[in-house]
């Protein structure tokens, strides 16, 4: 079960069930099988406080990704997003608000699936896939 808690963030997630699909899709392509995983947006602080507390790192993220999987070939955990994160790196990238949020929500997956992105040879790697998948993602009409 995929779930979002926009926990009082104001945004629109829309398309729900098409955003399940491409998640459980990427999943899929990626040769593993979808399990529990649950998206909660946030805003700065609380992100930067789950930071600090479960990373030690004391800077502003838009993204924290929790594995929580026993099973290798099956893809669960948690994703905490920062919305504020989310809007300021749109304007600083000139994309859409939307068209971020979507490839930070990949990004989350792709963690989950195994992909990490610690030095510059596997950012670049991470940016790809990310790029591959947000092609695939199909708008409803």
């Amino acid at each position: 079960m995929i779930s979002f808690d926009k926990n009082g963030q104001r945004f629109k997630l829309e398309n729900l069930n098409t955003l399940k699909k491409w998640i459980k899709a990427t999943i899929n392509e990626e040769g593993l099988k979808t399990g529990d995983i649950s998206y909660v947006f946030m805003d700065d602080d609380e992100l930067l406080s789950m930071n600090e507390q479960y990373l030690k790192h004391d800077t502003l993220t838009d993204i924290i990704t929790f594995d929580l999987s026993d099973n290798e070939d099956l893809v669960e955990g948690e994703i905490f997003i920062s919305i504020p994160r989310i809007k300021e790196n749109a304007k600083t990238f000139e994309v859409a608000f939307t068209d971020e949020l979507k490839r930070v929500m990949i990004h989350g997956i792709l963690h989950l699936c195994g992909y990490e992105d610690e030095t510059k040879e596997l950012k670049a790697k991470m940016r790809s896939l990310e790029d591959y998948y947000l092609k695939k993602y199909i708008e409803p009409l």
